[in-house]
């Protein structure tokens, strides 16, 4: 019987209870708490395998992208049960991949925002309340679905040592120059709990590649700044591939303070940005299928290398 439901709506305490049950039925599944958010909501993170390859995958980095954790946490029971079975998981040796792999997953960076948009937090609370008056700023966008940022305001994905100041000018100019749903680059580079905890997660794991899933577009983006990394070019390839989606430069206005932007420019190591699904986010369940068909094997190759 599966674990994860895909056909609702994901939410901070529905991801931890998840967590726990994971981690309950599949003893090999180890899981940790990075940091507790402003609101006091924890940021998981979920290791399987025990391979020497160290990857790094992360979703959720927008509060209504959150159907992106959802695909996650699917993702580590299918290969959790495989791996049990002695099975295969999209053509994959499962037992065989997590001997030369280690893979950390973080699902939901975001979990104050992702309440906010999936309607944990109702309308009527003190922290709804607050939000509301954060969206009263920027009143073309629409509320709570336009809500991209965590409960303070702040675009955890314009967050990162990486042309921060660059995305602060170009926010700026673009209007974004105060706390709101979307496009606030905070006051200065991980100023946020959630933001800080992912970097330094990433500097404790010391992965070979990281990738970061969003929506929408059904692109990869595989690049920062000019900079040539070894292999990262053929890998997105085989991402496109394997998923049908296509390969795309960053666009110049988003391009600057992005997670993947500071792993390439740090690490000079493979990061990708994944953008599943079309439409409008935050996108509507019925499309879940399609996006995970779509994710599992980027999810599987950049594990295999």
């Amino acid at each position: 019987m599966s674990i994860v439901p895909t056909d609702v709506p994901m939410t901070s305490r529905l991801a931890e209870q998840l967590v726990q049950e994971l981690t309950a039925q599949y003893p090999f599944l180890r899981s940790e708490t990075l940091v507790s958010t402003r609101l006091g909501r924890p940021i998981l993170a979920l290791t399987i395998g025990t391979g020497p390859r160290r990857v790094l995958y992360s979703a959720a980095h927008h509060a209504n992208e959150w159907l992106t954790a959802t695909v996650l946490l699917k993702f580590t029971e299918d290969l959790a049960e495989a791996i049990q079975t002695g099975s295969r998981l999209g053509g994959v040796d499962a037992a065989q991949l997590a001997e030369q792999t280690t893979i950390h997953i973080v699902p939901m960076v975001d979990p104050d925002g992702v309440d906010l948009v999936t309607g944990a937090i109702a309308p009527g609370t003190e922290d709804y309340a607050q939000a509301q008056a954060l969206a009263e700023n920027y009143p073309a966008i629409p509320f709570p679905d336009g809500w991209k940022a965590n409960l303070s305001g702040v675009d955890l994905n314009l967050q990162y040592p990486a042309g921060w100041l660059m995305a602060r000018e170009i926010k700026f100019s673009q209007g974004y120059t105060q706390p709101g749903p979307r496009d606030y680059v905070g006051r200065f580079p991980l100023s946020q709990p959630e933001s800080q905890a992912l970097y330094d997660y990433t500097e404790r794991v010391d992965p070979a590649i990281v990738i970061a899933w969003h929506s929408q577009g059904e692109v990869i983006y595989w690049q920062y700044g000019g900079i040539e990394v070894s292999g990262a070019r053929e890998l997105a390839q085989r991402f496109a591939d394997a998923s049908g989606y296509v390969l795309e430069d960053t666009p110049y206005n988003s391009s600057f303070a992005g997670y993947k932007d500071w792993f390439i420019q740090a690490y000079r190591r493979p990061g990708f940005t994944i953008e599943v699904g079309t439409g409008t986010n935050p996108l509507p369940v019925s499309q879940f299928e399609d996006i995970y068909q779509a994710s599992l094997p980027i999810l599987l190759e950049g594990a295999k290398g």
